[in-house]
């Protein structure tokens, strides 16, 4: 199988995680996606994901996590960081270099705050501590969308935010919006969306005590670059890397996006001050 990419479910307290897993590595990893979660979870999508991020498959085995299966209306971020912990202890990891993009950035920034001993390390991509203008503006729009469930419309404008001119005449957006399907209902996709707007971990960031870089773009449409550059100031530990040229679409726009990643989490800090 490639990479030996699989499906599995976590259970955990009467609750169901879908996750997949890939690589051959002694470190593990995590990956949290962000709000399209809402429309498609990762259940079924393991040999994508391994091909996407097959960077990582000889250093590390990879997991990515959906949200929960029965998430409920209201569910904010710190909540849904309570259930990845407990799919972590399901799966027995501890200790693990986590990436959270976007929305999954949220719920790590409270993993790594309320759950410190499940986090060696924390990537924090293109996401956000606390409400901005710009973030509630879209993701009021987008939940205004999802309640009229014009599934069309929530696809082209999280495009156009997301990815530069060159990358969306390329087509190569296609990439990213291929990957979901129109949903049966788009309640869950309205309860992510609307954990965004509440979720605020500004004030508690200085507890973060797990090594962080955090990952922004400039010219960000969702998030803006300066949440990243806020989240940096915040925490004690952390490094800032910010793309000039990019926006929320980096991770996947980035060719080296996934090589500083994993050169993060693969170097030896012994000798930071």
């Amino acid at each position: 199988m490639f990479y030996k990419a699989q499906n599995g479910l976590a259970e955990f307290d009467g609750g169901k995680i879908d996750y997949i897993k890939f690589g051959t590595g002694k470190r593990n990893a995590i990956i949290l996606p962000g709000v399209g979660d809402g429309l498609r979870t990762v259940k079924g999508l393991a040999i994508p994901f391994a091909i996407l991020y097959r960077r990582f498959a000889k250093d590390f085995t990879v997991y990515a996590f959906s949200r929960r299966r029965d998430i409920s209306s209201g569910t904010t971020a710190r909540q849904m960081a309570d259930d990845l912990a407990k799919a972590l202890d399901s799966l027995g990891l501890d200790k693990v270099d986590v990436v959270g993009v976007s929305q999954g950035g949220m719920i790590v920034q409270w993993l790594a705050i309320d759950h410190p001993e499940k986090v060696n390390k924390l990537v924090l991509a293109v996401t956000v501590s606390r409400p901005n203008d710009t973030l509630c503006d879209v993701l009021t729009r987008w939940i205004g969308m999802a309640e009229k469930e014009d599934y069309k419309s929530i696809m082209k404008d999280t495009a156009r935010r997301a990815y530069s001119e060159k990358w969306l005449k390329s087509g190569k957006d296609h990439l990213m919006l291929g990957n979901f399907g129109r949903p049966k209902s788009f309640g869950r996709f309205i309860t992510l969306a609307a954990s965004g707007l509440t979720h605020d971990s500004y004030d508690e960031l200085h507890r973060i005590t797990a090594p962080t870089l955090v990952i922004g773009g400039k010219l960000d449409k969702i998030v803006t670059g300066r949440a990243s550059e806020e989240i940096a100031s915040q925490i004690p530990d952390c490094r800032l890397y910010m793309y000039e040229e990019l926006g929320h679409g980096l991770y996947e726009e980035a060719p080296d996006f996934l090589d500083r990643v994993a050169e993060f989490f693969l170097a030896d800090d012994s000798n930071r001050n």
